[in-house]
């Protein structure tokens, strides 16, 4: 395996830093230009992704047919851990979720060019947002199985009924997949859909508080009261619906890694920055051993959660679906981004916990990392599963 980023990806990794650096960064020191959910105002965000496209920083993960960078996943981790230096940054270059996993599995499932036009092109041209609806109040969370909103056939039409929760940017969201049981069968009973926001036979119930800040559109609870969507909406084929969430759901759990790095990267350089200046007992904090074997510590993790995450992106753009480089770079990376923050407020004292800089933001953020797109002991137990049926073979090298 080759970690080594071509020359282009280089040079686009740092065009993509210095204009975080320049117009994202900026903005995180004003405090009118929040919302009452602690993200950007949806104004601001507009303005200045209008200049990451006219710049060509735009939509890291899709083809250049399509508007996009077509990087591929090792340079979309270069880019994307680069872009979430602020937790402001991916928007700004449309690699945010959940728009950027509904992109990258409806590139990949769409039939034909007339709905990828129709369903895929506006959220990679930002004109709209989009959500990903899975999770319900009653059951499907982890196990998708779990999946009590059903899909009735009536004619060329699917009506739906049921609930659903916690779908994340909701709100606002124009284009939505949704996933519904059509039939009993275990393996082969759910069925993915696209709906549009205008259309009758939905609502949102309530935006759900949590206790994090928000993505834009926030957390909310849907309720389906008889949607009526037409069978050229399906996704794939009537009992396909796992299979969509799996294509879904793989690449995205590595961005998310790719992000949480950047994040993680951050509160250790504001942490850096502090010890470095402040004071204690004659010298620099950094200049205590203690305070360095816990910087040390929590460097060592991000760099090691920098190669897990790494390895599985070599092993998507060579075809392999690597599930188990994915749950292992999933379950560490999240932890390490939470020792990071918490590392960077205890080294912080005071000033971390405080406003006045972005640590206790990222903190709050961070504890959602072990549960989303699957919690950290369920990819424990994918892993388990994987090692008993492989036995020797599960810690295998790949050969050229």
């Amino acid at each position: 395996m080759d970690f080594s980023l071509s020359p282009e990806i280089e040079a686009y990794r740092l065009r993509v830093r210095e204009f975080v650096a320049t117009h994202v960064l900026p903005l995180e020191k004003q405090p009118d230009a929040f919302d009452a959910h602690e993200n950007l105002r949806e104004e601001m965000v507009a303005r200045v992704r209008e200049l990451a496209r006219a710049q060509g920083l735009w939509a890291f993960q899709m083809p250049k047919a399509r508007g996009g960078q077509g990087l591929g996943v090792v340079g979309m981790a270069a880019c994307y851990e680069e872009a979430a230096r602020s937790p402001f940054g991916p928007v700004m270059f449309n690699a945010a979720p959940p728009d950027d996993g509904n992109m990258i599995v409806l590139e990949k499932v769409l039939a034909t060019e007339a709905l990828k036009q129709r369903w895929l092109q506006p959220i990679i041209d930002g004109k709209v947002r989009s959500a990903f609806a899975m999770t319900e109040p009653d059951g499907c969370g982890s196990d998708p199985s779990l999946t009590y909103t059903r899909a009735e056939k009536q004619g060329g039409e699917w009506v739906l009924t049921g609930r659903k929760w916690f779908i994340t940017g909701a709100q606002g969201a124009q284009h939505f997949i949704v996933v519904a049981r059509t039939s009993d069968d275990e393996r082969k009973g759910l069925t993915a859909f696209l709906f549009d926001a205008s259309q009758p036979g939905w609502r949102i119930e309530r935006r759900i508080p949590i206790m994090g800040p928000e993505e834009h559109g926030g957390h909310c609870e849907l309720v389906f009261e008889g949607l009526r969507i037409p069978d050229e909406h399906r996704l794939l084929g009537v009992g396909d619906g796992l299979k969509v969430t799996q294509i879904r759901l793989g690449t995205a759990r590595l961005t998310h890694c790719m992000r949480w790095l950047g994040l993680a990267k951050r509160c250790l350089e504001e942490a850096g920055g502090y010890v470095s200046r402040r004071m204690s007992f004659g010298e620099t904090l950094a200049q205590h051993e203690g305070v360095q074997w816990m910087l040390g510590d929590a460097a060592k993790d991000i760099h090691i959660g920098r190669l897990l995450t790494m390895s599985a992106a070599w092993k998507l753009d060579q075809g392999d679906f690597a599930r188990t480089d994915i749950s292992i770079a999933k379950i560490h990376v999240a932890d390490a981004l939470h020792k990071a923050a918490d590392t960077a407020i205890q080294l912080m004292g005071a000033r971390g916990y405080s406003k006045d800089t972005l640590v206790e933001w990222i903190y709050r953020y961070a504890r959602q990392a072990r549960l989303v797109d699957g919690a950290s002991e369920i990819h424990k137990m994918v892993l388990s599963r994987a090692y008993l049926a492989e036995g020797a073979d599960f810690f295998r090298w790949g050969v050229g």
